[in-house]
């Protein structure tokens, strides 16, 4: 008994012999050990977060950069002319630094021509069906690739830059070999904004065939058709490209900032499932376009060959435009 008394005498006097700061430097201690755990801990996460970051970046802006190489490289290929159309090849020299390899089409003296000017990364061969459609109709024609396309040379696709001279040049063309002649233009995509951005042309009837208002609409458009929304990340990426590629600026590319050098009647055509040229942007155009002026909407159409959508349509109302503003006045 009195063994067990000793003894619990000795426990409560160690038990009173601790020292009270020692316990709280113990605790504090411990307290610093697991704020420090967790410090490091997020350290970690956000060390591999920004790595995970810089390597998403990298690979962004390689895919960027090649995607980019892609859109402007040249669409070159040879051009084989159908055997049921008496086509005559010819060249000229454009501003572009290009010869424009070209076919045209004669009909009787006097008779109106209409210049067809094709898509990106296409060429004159795009424009056979309408070549065929205005030649059966009455008008003479005059084809071309645009530099950097088809048969014609260039270093790069600049979405309108250079190949405005083209545009320019096929108009001298068509007025010193047809010059009794009116003068017609249907440009599709990049053939009408290239013939916006080399306006005035002096023509005397346009027709713009789901034309972009401008690079930085297009671009984002067709980013978003894509990958929706990380369209904010990708598409800055491509159009700070143009400086770095071409030498040019995104406000060099703007196609509706002249539809108001353009001093013919102009029909605009479009389709209103269009996801690249929305038909708010092809609205945005018609609205800038000086009087006379039509819209022709082709319900269902994306962004494709109207023609073959619906040629009915486009007999119908683009062959009639061109007949009404390009014959002859008695």
């Amino acid at each position: 008994m009195s063994a067990v008394r000793v003894q619990f005498m000795t426990e409560e006097k160690r038990d009173s012999n601790v020292n009270p700061r020692h316990t709280e430097d113990s605790v504090s201690k411990d307290l610093h050990c697991g704020i420090a755990s967790r410090l490091q801990k997020r350290r970690r996460i956000l060390r591999w977060m920004l790595i995970a970051f810089c390597v998403l970046l990298s690979v962004s802006l390689i895919a960027a950069w090649v995607v980019g190489g892609k859109l402007i490289a040249p669409a070159n290929r040879p051009v084989l002319a159908p055997s049921d159309l008496p086509f005559a090849e010819f060249t000229i020299e454009s501003d572009s630094g290009s010869t424009i390899a070209g076919w045209s089409l004669s009909k009787e003296r006097g008779d109106p021509v209409v210049i067809l000017l094709h898509p990106i990364r296409s060429n004159r061969t795009a424009m056979l069906e309408r070549a065929r459609l205005f030649h059966e109709s009455g008008f003479s024609i005059i084809m071309i690739d645009l530099q950097a396309h088809g048969e014609s040379p260039g270093e790069n696709i600049t979405l309108g830059y250079l190949e405005k001279h083209d545009v320019v040049e096929s108009v001298g063309y068509a007025k010193e070999k047809f010059p009794e002649s009116k003068i017609g233009v249907v440009g599709c995509s990049l053939g009408g904004a290239s013939a916006l951005l080399g306006s005035p042309l002096g023509v005397d009837a346009m027709v713009l065939e789901s034309v972009y208002p401008t690079v930085s609409e297009a671009v984002y458009d067709r980013i978003d058709m894509r990958i929706g929304p990380l369209k904010h990340l990708a598409a800055p990426l491509l159009l700070a490209q143009l400086p770095m590629r071409l030498g040019i600026s995104i406000d060099d590319l703007r196609p509706i900032d002249f539809m108001s050098q353009v001093e013919c009647p102009v029909l605009i055509c479009a389709g209103d499932q269009d996801l690249h040229t929305p038909m708010e942007e092809s609205q945005m155009i018609f609205d800038a376009a000086n009087e006379p002026k039509q819209m022709l909407t082709f319900s269902g159409a994306s962004h494709e060959d109207l023609l073959a959508y619906d040629s009915d349509l486009y007999r119908d109302k683009v062959v009639e435009f061109l007949r009404k503003n390009l014959e002859s006045d008695p």
